[in-house]
């Protein structure tokens, strides 16, 4: 399966428009996650804990896109675009959310 940012995929033809596919994931970070990041914060430099989470909930979210568009016969997904918001009252909550169109490739 080709996945892309792009319209369309280089030295293929899209032969049909399957639909607009999605992947979802929320994820909770944990006390200890917010505990480390918050030393960080106080004295500077990267929360490689909260960048493993985010890098985590990305590819469960274009593996989950992937397989929807499986799921419709497709050959691609192309104009991916990924969102990420903070949910939960205390900011506690990733959401990572992935779109694109399923299209047949000849």
């Amino acid at each position: 399966m080709i996945l892309t940012t792009t319209p369309t995929v280089e030295g293929h033809t899209i032969t049909e428009y399957k639909g607009i596919v999605f992947g979802e994931v929320i994820s909770g970070v944990n006390f200890i996650k917010d505990f480390k990041a918050s030393l960080r914060d106080f004295v500077g430099g990267r929360s490689g804990s909260y960048e493993q989470e985010l890098i985590k909930a990305r590819n469960q979210a274009m593996r989950e896109l992937e397989e929807r568009a499986g799921q419709l016969n497709a050959d691609a997904v192309v104009g991916i675009d990924v969102d990420y918001e903070v949910l939960g009252q205390s900011g506690s909550m990733l959401m990572v959310s992935v779109s694109g169109t399923a299209v047949k490739l000849q």
